[in-house]
């Protein structure tokens, strides 16, 4: 005869977040900012879904753009040395929030030196704010 085991439960993994119920969104610290400011770019996921979820918000995912018209201004990935995965969990109807402190400067895909500077003097510029295939809408920032 042998003994009876008890079968120990297994914990159920948490699943990936479902992308159609993953919100992004995209904000800036100021509306404005004078020629010695840095804007503060930051990137909210939430978590739409009635169940906790695990959402990937490493670098390796995510991407600070900021444009300006047609015209490509910055991206964090042109310069980024590597891209690593951090994996959250994230409760319903919760949020997980990166920041990003943007220098002012301007990149080229690869990383190719830039010596333009974005233009101050009152321009808009517009940042997206992207997760894997997901874009936010659009923060309209300004600087001065």
């Amino acid at each position: 005869a042998t003994p009876d085991s008890t079968p120990t439960p297994t914990p159920t993994p948490t699943p990936t977040c479902n992308q159609n119920l993953v919100t992004v969104s995209a904000s800036t610290d100021k509306a404005a900012y004078g020629p010695d400011e840095n804007p503060l770019l930051s990137l909210k996921v939430t978590n739409g879904g009635a169940m906790p979820c695990e959402v990937n918000i490493g670098t390796a995912q995510m991407e600070f753009v900021v444009t300006s018209g047609p015209d490509r201004i910055f991206s964090s990935k042109d310069c980024q040395a590597n891209s690593e995965d951090m994996v959250k969990t994230v409760a319903p109807g919760a949020s997980e929030t990166a920041n990003f402190p943007w220098a002012r400067n301007r990149t080229l895909e690869g990383c190719s030196p830039i010596a333009a500077k974005p233009g101050g003097g009152g321009a808009y510029y517009i940042f997206t704010a992207k997760l894997g295939s997901k874009a936010s809408p659009k923060a309209v920032f300004q600087l001065n």
